[in-house]
């Protein structure tokens, strides 16, 4: 069967993709792990082991280029995905980004400066923190730039070349320094500026990583269009998995792309090809989970489907308890916030279910709230 032939002319596969769902659902499930791991491990700690696996394995080309992809490809599922509807969304998502900021950030840091005037760790880079750029600063700014390419009907084609030249852009201005905080601040929310004292908060330039969600747009529009999901998956995730996964083994031994000198910044600050990689690897375990949603038992099916709903708030919250803990907690009583493998595994634990119970109890505020509006 010819590709074309797996394809309507009209929408045939609507209402929710459990694929996509679980996309979503297990990394931000894994997301306490990985920044308990970063933040309670040494730099050389983080180079083997647990610690290893979930900083540079599931932290990096497996979440968040997952869900900066299946961002781009719910927009096509979404009851609201007109051009003054996505730009509205990208304010809120900024709004939202600045209040986590002010929350995991500018309170935990001062309470930590009251209680110990330690400047250096709380102080100076405070401002750095709450204004530098994050996945949810990207997230706005992609949902504005998705505004405009449908307010201005750019056709798919042209969108995709437009994100992976951008992407090519932004590989080639990786490390610009500007010698001003403020304007490296500012400009490091679309190319990876960067800084002698390494203060600057550059994570996710949208120049660099644009590519990924508008390739998921781009997919979810397919996917819409999709009337047998199993031969379509079976056609397009095998190929793509391998390769990329044989691509990303070898750059790690070759010290290459995000394994390349220069520590955290050489993967928020992507290269293009490592780009690729990322989007053939997410197309790929889009694939597994779709073949995997068959046989999970409806319960697992509908937990992970309340985490996928609920992602933003999860994500918000699991931070908050990270940082403080971390941040404030562990290292005003001990000195250090470093744990043992252990210890960091418990803790994560702990934070990833008190962090469930409270997005699911915000979630049943919100449609309680919700409700009474109508009514």
């Amino acid at each position: 069967m010819k590709f074309k032939e797996l394809l309507h002319d009209s929408p045939v596969n609507i209402g929710r993709q459990t694929e996509l769902d679980i996309g979503k659902a297990i990394p931000v499930l894994c997301l306490p792990f990985v920044h308990c791991f970063i933040e309670c491990t040494s730099a050389e700690g983080l180079d083997h082991g647990v610690p290893f696996v979930f900083d540079y394995i599931i932290g990096s080309p497996i979440s968040a280029p997952m869900f900066m992809f299946c961002m781009g490809a719910v927009i096509v599922y979404a009851k609201k995905n007109s051009a003054a509807a996505l730009a509205l969304r990208a304010g809120r998502l900024f709004i939202v980004g600045l209040l986590l900021n002010v929350f995991r950030f500018l309170i935990p840091y001062l309470i930590g400066y009251g209680i110990t005037g330690d400047a250096e760790k709380y102080l100076i880079p405070l401002v750095y923190r709450v204004f530098g750029n994050d996945i949810l600063q990207f997230a706005s700014l992609f949902f504005l730039c998705i505004a405009l390419f449908v307010k201005l009907k750019i056709p798919d084609t042209v969108m995709l070349l437009l994100s992976f030249a951008f992407s090519l852009v932004g590989w080639g201005l990786n490390g610009t320094d500007l010698n001003n905080g403020a304007a490296n601040l500012i400009l490091g929310h679309f190319i990876g500026t960067e800084d002698a004292a390494e203060l600057v908060i550059s994570d996710f330039p949208l120049l660099n990583w644009l590519a990924v969600p508008v390739s998921g747009y781009v997919f979810g529009k397919l996917l819409l269009r999709v009337k047998n999901k199993d031969a379509f998956y079976l056609r397009v995730f095998p190929i793509p998995l391998v390769l990329s996964s044989a691509f990303l083994v070898i750059e790690y031994f070759a010290g290459i792309g995000m394994n390349r000198p220069g520590g955290e910044n050489t993967y928020y600050h992507a290269t293009a090809y490592d780009i690729i990689a990322f989007i053939a690897l997410t197309v790929g375990l889009i694939g597994v989970y779709h073949f995997t949603a068959k046989i999970l038992p409806k319960k697992c099916k509908a937990f992970l489907i309340s985490v996928s709903r609920g992602i933003t708030s999860v994500y918000c919250i699991h931070w908050v308890f990270v940082v403080f803990i971390t941040n404030v907690v562990l290292y005003v009583i001990r000195g250090t916030q470093e744990l043992e493998v252990w210890q960091t595994l418990i803790l994560s634990s702990a934070i990833l279910l008190v962090t469930l119970v409270l997005s699911q109890l915000w979630r049943k505020y919100k449609k309680g709230k919700l409700h009474h509006e109508k009514t």
